[in-house]
């Protein structure tokens, strides 16, 4: 149903996605591996997949793919390792363009984003042809594909999205919800793991019509009255969240994953220091310091455990959020563990605060050393200078970053 002419459009909700991110700036920027299987990440034994272009899709691989079971599906696959500061500038670019069509865009990641163009329609036409706009401009000026969907609410925008991909645009008119969900797999609506799925299914509900179905009371007593009513308003279309523009961060953090396991107390307590640096560095680039500082500790078996602890006062200091880390690690009292990942995240996140001293206190040392790096950093490269603590790492083998977003479609 077409909208008058100054009426709000019925599907003002644009969900863009980038088509293949990560591996698609990688071939655009080197065209010998435009049209050939490519996956970025690690290709070592315990590499994971962070992106693979649609050559390599068509062999079965995916995001979030262990490299070697990659490998094994495709045994001409290139690996790239992932570079995420170009992923960020292209990222800044792509959203720029977004952001000439409307002020309410709210990321969700590098590579993807929800567009409010409600109030956009009487310079730049319907919703639909603002998808068709945006995706031409992300094709002729940044040389990148995306799916675009478009939809009464951000939940039927996102989910007719992935219905878009590769290249592509799917609407759902506001009088089509029904026809558009009413055949979709269960799985496809937000919360519907593998067991939700396994107990829909015991009821008969393996789609969204069957869902709807069921007589009343019947899927509450089976996954709980809350969940209940979450899918069943899914299953409706129903959805009133709003496009919220540039969230702040929740938190921010750092981990890695190893190429073989560390045990060494030695090694621990460094690496938690890279972290912890890496934290720091991202906390004084966003002017914000954290008040929680959380340890991630992955072993060998797979089995994750964490700690936090919240400070007095926020800080930004790679020092102060590795000895809270350490002490973390050091309270749970491991004897030789085997140690496959360790994470450092610093949330509870505020301004940073203009260091306040006392009469006769003196200045945090570390505080101005931290600041003296990041200038020369910028000025030299990230290689410029390093703590003397994290110069000998000849013991432990490079490790392979994890990535820590919603596997790519």
């Amino acid at each position: 149903m077409a909208a008058a002419r100054n009426d709000p459009p019925p599907e003002p909700i644009l969900h863009v996605d980038m088509d293949a991110f990560y591996a698609s700036v990688e071939a655009r920027d080197d065209r010998t591996l435009a049209g050939r299987p490519l996956a970025v990440g690690g290709a070592g034994p315990r590499g994971v997949v962070m992106s693979a272009s649609y050559e390599a899709r068509a062999f079965g691989v995916r995001s979030a793919m262990p490299s070697v079971r990659a490998r094994r599906l495709c045994p001409e696959l290139i690996f790239v390792p992932p570079d995420f500061e170009r992923y960020q500038a292209e990222s800044e670019r792509v959203m720029a363009i977004f952001l000439s069509f409307t002020p309410l865009v709210e990321p969700l990641s590098l590579d993807e984003a929800f567009l409010d163009v409600a109030g956009a329609a009487r310079m730049f036409g319907s919703p639909d042809e603002i998808a068709g706009r945006i995706r031409e401009r992300v094709r002729s000026e940044r040389s990148l594909n995306c799916s675009v969907g478009v939809a009464p609410n951000k939940f039927l925008a996102k989910l007719a999205s992935a219905h878009a991909k590769p290249d592509g645009v799917v609407v759902v008119r506001a009088d089509r919800v029904r026809a558009f969900l009413d055949p979709l797999p269960v799985e496809d609506l937000w919360g519907v793991g593998e067991q939700t799925a396994a107990a829909l299914d015991r009821l008969g509900a393996r789609t969204v019509s069957d869902l709807l179905a069921l007589p009343d009371g019947v899927l509450a007593r089976a996954i709980g009255p809350g969940p209940a009513a979450h899918l069943l308003a899914l299953g409706r279309g129903d959805d009133d969240r709003a496009v919220t523009p540039h969230e702040p961060a929740k938190q921010v953090s750092a981990e890695e994953t190893f190429e073989r396991d560390l045990d060494a107390p030695g090694d621990i307590h460094r690496e938690i220091l890279r972290l912890a640096e890496r934290v720091a560095t991202r906390l004084r680039a966003s002017a914000t310091a954290g008040r929680t500082v959380t340890l991630k500790v992955r072993f060998a078996s797979f089995r994750t455990v964490t700690r936090s602890r919240t400070l007095d006062e926020p800080t930004d200091s790679a020092a102060r959020l590795a000895a809270v880390a350490k002490d973390l690690f050091e309270r749970m009292r491991l004897v030789r563990p085997r140690i496959r990942l360790l994470g450092v995240a610093a949330s509870g996140l505020s301004a940073e605060r203009s260091e306040q001293l006392q009469l006769g206190e003196r200045p945090d040392r570390w505080r101005h050393a931290d600041r003296a790096m990041d200038t020369l950093r910028r000025r030299f490269g990230d290689d410029a200078v390093d703590r003397a603590a994290l110069a000998d790492r000849r013991r432990i083998t490079r490790p392979q970053r994890e990535l820590r977003r919603p596997p790519e479609r």
